[in-house]
């Protein structure tokens, strides 16, 4: 626990982390009857998974920027793009020989690895320039979807008409429009003193321990649905 650390980031994270993990429980429920079919598709589910992916992708932002504020740290970003972008085929190999033709071609992992890419760019850009170009990737498979990007190839741009299912999808477009507002975000935090406050608070030791999924977020997104779906399936079978 380094004085320097925004310990609210990893709170956040650990928030989203257990929000995530709550909605892929009843989605789990309504796999295996124990949930009416279709349950999450209606309702407000949707738009609660869309606000869950929306804030790690928002979070996936302000990481960026305050990893690379002061200049891009090349051998830091590509370790964790390595790692991000491993775990994205991970999950893509492994829902290939485990879901069939539902298997994660262009995920919320795949989302992060692309939009942090993406988003070097944007660390120094004027922020009124950014947040056009974030306005602009929301709207543009709202207004533009064209039959030539129904190829498979085409579908983690997002401006496909038909798109097969899939357990998870958030293509490009418009899914980098909350890593750009997390830069931005980050980049206001940053001219009025709001991260110098943020690093004030040093958690206590209850605190602590509601930190530390934060802080291995990747790991624990990539083991907590097996161990869900897993004890859910016991349960289901043998009690």
């Amino acid at each position: 626990m380094t004085a320097h650390r925004i310990h609210a980031i990893d709170l956040a994270r650990s928030v989203a982390l257990l929000a995530m993990a709550g909605y892929h429980f009843t989605f789990d429920l309504m796999l295996f009857g124990h949930l009416p079919p279709g349950f999450v598709f209606q309702g407000p589910w949707p738009l609660i998974a869309r606000g869950i992916a929306s804030s790690f992708l928002f979070l996936a932002g302000v990481s960026l920027w305050l990893a690379h504020a002061r200049g891009i740290r090349w051998p830091a970003f590509w370790m964790r793009f390595a790692m991000v972008a491993g775990a994205a085929l991970l999950v893509t190999t492994a829902t290939y020989f485990g879901m069939g033709a539902s298997f994660i071609r262009w995920g919320i992992l795949h989302a992060i690895a692309a939009g942090s890419l993406i988003g070097l760019a944007f660390l120094r850009a004027p922020i009124l320039l950014t947040l056009a170009v974030a306005a602009l990737v929301f709207a543009a498979p709202h207004l533009a979807r064209f039959e030539l990007f129904n190829a498979p190839h085409w579908l983690w741009l997002g401006l496909s008409t038909e798109i097969p299912p899939m357990m998870d999808y958030e293509p490009l477009l418009p899914w980098l429009c909350p890593v750009l507002l997390g830069i931005v975000f980050a980049r206001l935090m940053a001219r009025s003193g709001g991260w110098d406050w943020l690093r004030l608070w040093q958690p206590g030791r209850l605190a602590r321990a509601a930190l530390w999924p934060g802080r291995h977020s990747l790991a624990i997104y990539l083991v907590h649905q097996p161990v869900l779906f897993g004890g859910l399936y016991l349960f289901t079978r043998y009690l």
